[in-house]
């Protein structure tokens, strides 16, 4: 018994300093990112799990790096770039990343009103209830209860590794595809390049970036804490991307194994797996798809806020109150308010701007990780926590080949 003592105060000191970084990865495991998952699995099977390592390892140095530049400067990243390279390039980012997170804010109250669907309840007053709950939860909250109520949401996404188990899934052949590598003959194929970049974009998505660092920068994380703000974010991207792999598993397992390779939303994909994985399954894959969407409306349009208000001088943070940051406050009221009318205008085409928002997000991160790298090398900002020559390569090697699969989609795209 006395042997488990220090693995369980070492898991226990673990969970004890997850914050921001556990948050910030697992958020993007959000109703978007659930359905380009699902979409992969049904539609390819095992065969993009090859995505999962090079995602999971550019996730964790990307919110590594987020974390180390918010501690040594105590400044955002859009702060940064804004100093760094000028009003006019902070402006033309500022622009994409707004757009990519009100299709994204849409797509959240798509999954709480697919997933409240799921038990008989009408999204014309699911959706308004929702969005009104999130608003009073986020603006009235204590930010350190809020940041305990995050952490305990992120853990719910166990749910899918629960329901991957209950459609027993070929392990073998799924190990095996984590490991192996694309053929030129898929890379070809425009589908499956295009939820290939749609997994970076759902997994490692632009706005965590600067969500992490400004909700350091709010948290006022001091520089003899960096160490656990690092392991903060490592801890919260090994468990974002393993529960990626587990839907994409949960699908290939069920759905592609029986033929049903179409699926609208992730609602869909919940309701074709109760006949297939069973009725816990389904139930699993619901609760879990109605917990990410509440949990990533409260986020991202909390990030957009942030990245928004810092690039332009505004005052921002949730440690301010309303009249202290009236512009911080009402653009974050703004994307919950448009975010949730779009899903109640009649035949909005829900499932091409969930698909498109992700891919979207593949297309900027390349831009926004160049800008870390740079920004991180600057020893002006950074003193002794620059990257390490070997630490530098890598990173530049993976934001290379993120670029690489953005532009053979956009060239797939653009020959039709």
């Amino acid at each position: 018994m006395v042997r488990f003592r220090p693995a369980l105060a070492r898991l226990f000191f673990i969970l004890s300093i997850l914050g921001p970084g556990f948050i910030t990865a697992n958020v993007d495991n959000d109703s978007g990112g659930i359905y380009t998952y699902a979409a992969a699995g049904a539609q390819f099977g095992y065969s993009l799990l090859w995505t999962i390592i090079p995602v999971a390892v550019c996730l964790t140095f990307a919110q590594e790096i987020s974390a180390r530049m918010g501690v040594a400067t105590g400044k955002g990243l859009s702060e940064l770039i804004r100093e760094q390279y000028g009003i006019r390039i902070t402006f033309v980012l500022m622009c994409g990343l707004v757009l990519c997170n009100v299709g994204d804010v849409a797509s959240e109250f798509a999954g709480v009103a697919s997933s409240m669907e799921l038990f008989g309840l009408n999204k014309l007053a699911t959706v308004p209830i929702a969005a009104v709950l999130v608003w009073l939860l986020v603006v009235f909250a204590d930010y350190r209860k809020l940041e305990k109520i995050f952490v305990v949401l992120s853990f719910l996404y166990i749910a899918y590794i629960i329901t991957a188990f209950l459609a027993r899934p070929d392990w073998l052949q799924a190990s095996r595809n984590v490991v192996r590598l694309p053929r030129i003959s898929d890379l070809k194929d425009t589908s499956y390049l295009y939820l290939s970049v749609g997994i970076i974009g759902a997994t490692i998505a632009p706005w965590q970036q600067f969500y992490l660092q400004a909700s350091i920068v709010d948290k006022g994380t001091p520089k003899s804490d960096l160490r656990y703000s690092q392991i903060d974010a490592i801890v919260g991207s090994l468990f974002s991307v393993m529960i990626a792999a587990f839907i994409i598993i949960a699908c290939a397992a069920t759905l592609f194994v029986h033929g049903h390779h179409e699926i609208r939303d992730a609602a869909d994909a919940a309701q074709s797996l109760r006949p297939l994985g069973g009725e816990y399954a389904y139930l699993l894959f619901a609760i879990g798809l109605l917990n990410a969407s509440l949990f990533a409306a409260s986020i991202l349009p909390l990030s957009t806020a942030y990245t928004a208000c810092e690039a332009l001088g505004f005052e921002s943070g949730l440690n301010k109150k309303f009249r202290e940051a009236p512009i911080f406050y009402w653009l974050y009221t703004a994307l919950i308010v448009v975010g949730a009318a779009i899903i109640l205008i009649p035949h909005a085409p829900l499932v091409k701007l969930a698909v498109l928002s992700q891919v979207l997000n593949g297309v900027l991160l390349p831009f926004v990780l160049v800008f870390m790298l740079l920004l991180v090398n600057k020893r002006e900002l950074m003193g002794r926590l620059t990257n390490s020559r070997w630490y530098d390569l890598l990173a530049w090697s993976l934001t290379g080949i993120i670029v690489l699969l953005t532009g053979m989609l956009l060239v797939s795209v653009w020959r039709g």
